[in-house]
């Protein structure tokens, strides 16, 4: 069967309706690409307005820029939001984190700096009595940072101590005295009886050259330390960290010794005055009349400004110890106690080795380290029965 297809029916409104809506999308159309284009032009001459710091930032910087600084500025960064801008072509970039800079006051600054360098509670009269020998003598030493660092005196002079004969207990009476915080520290590393004796305003770390710097002010400081030590009841034998230790030095000193100094240059007679006396080697049996001794000592030192306290010391023996002391001073033999200055060449009776008459750490260093070489072969040989004749390495650097 053959099915018959009529057209719809038109309604005479339904044209009308479809033309109005074309025209209607038209227009919206037309006002759309105008008002993005009117915003593009007047967005072109006018970037976003620069940033600005919050207030809470901005009022920091202001006020440190305002105040001076003093004191250590120490930086720390503060985690800060980042500032999120538009650029002109639309863009989005995002600001650093800004730094804010906090201002230490230097009183708090050297307060902790004084604090770090602060020495420990040290009770000297204990130690003392520590290191003491039956009889209250201790051998004494004194060191700064340039003299005690690793591979310099301080590790030659304890490591005489070990080569030498009858010398090895002589460190279990050694107190080490300390100039500076790094000798201290350095001290506490090696050995078991340290004192930092701490000058305030005084710089004793550097190697002190002879009469130049801080080394008349250390000199004088360390003698006063000493009476200190006589007043505390013990008597000392003082030795230069510069000396190398061989034998025991107490059977060698005089029975009745009250002060008795090394020598540079040695006359003959321990009780003249003339000899040339060195203060880095000095024994003194703590007694009233010791006491008063270095009181006379100290209190010359106005008669003689700008003088160390070895020349001063030459002065009042040459000129005679005031009856009213009552103390005798006597000189070491240099062929028992010598020095690079002048010094025995029999090993089999030499106590110790002095590097005087000689300017510079690293002159004196060279042929110390050669001396306590020499010291070790002679040992060796001495053992093998073939020293007969074996004496120092002459001349060195400065030992001759």
């Amino acid at each position: 069967m053959t099915t018959t297809r009529y057209p719809l029916p038109v309604r005479p409104g339904g044209m009308k309706s479809a033309t109005s809506l074309l025209l209607g999308a038209a227009l919206a159309t037309a006002f759309f690409l105008l008002y993005t284009s009117l915003c593009r032009d007047l967005g072109a001459g006018n970037g976003p307005p620069p940033p600005r710091l919050n207030k809470e930032v901005e009022t920091v910087v202001r006020s440190t820029a305002a105040q001076p600084q003093q004191g250590v500025v120490k930086e720390e960064e503060t985690k800060q939001a980042a500032t999120t801008t538009t650029s002109s072509d639309g863009s989005r970039t995002e600001e650093e984190p800004e730094k804010q800079r906090i201002v230490m006051p230097a009183a708090q600054t050297k307060q902790k700096q004084q604090q770090r360098e602060k020495p420990p509670q040290q009770d000297l009269a204990d130690l003392l009595r520590r290191a003491a020998t039956a009889d209250k003598t201790v051998l004494m030493t004194a060191i700064n940072e340039a003299w005690a660092a690793p591979g310099s005196f301080l590790d030659l002079f304890l490591e005489s101590f070990k080569h030498g004969e009858g010398t090895a207990d002589l460190p279990q009476h050694l107190l080490v005295v300390a100039m500076d915080s790094k000798a201290f520290e350095r001290c506490n590393a090696v050995h078991p009886f340290c004192y930092w004796f701490r000058v305030d305003g005084m710089d004793f770390a550097a190697e002190q050259t002879y009469m130049k710097g801080d080394y008349l002010e250390m000199m004088w400081r360390r003698n006063r330390f000493q009476q200190t030590i006589l007043e505390l009841g013990y008597s000392f034998l003082f030795t230069d960290v510069d000396i190398l230790w061989f034998r025991s030095p107490f059977p060698r000193l005089p029975w009745d010794a009250q002060v008795v100094m090394s020598s540079d240059f040695f006359v003959g007679d321990p009780n003249s005055p003339w000899n040339y006396p060195n203060g880095g080697l000095l024994y003194v049996r703590s007694s009233p009349a010791t006491v008063a001794f270095y009181k006379h000592w100290q209190a010359s030192r106005a008669r003689f400004p700008g003088k160390h306290e070895q020349y001063v010391f030459d002065r009042i023996v040459k000129e005679g110890v005031p009856p009213h002391v009552g103390a005798r001073v006597q000189f070491l033999d240099t062929a028992v106690f010598g020095g690079f200055c002048q010094h025995g060449k029999d090993l089999g009776r030499v106590v110790t080795m002095h590097a005087n008459c000689c300017v510079g750490l690293h002159n004196k260093l060279f042929d110390l380290k050669n001396v306590l070489q020499d010291w070790k072969t002679y040992r060796a040989r001495a053992v093998a029965g073939n020293a007969q004749g074996f004496s120092w390495r002459v001349p060195g650097r400065c030992i001759h």
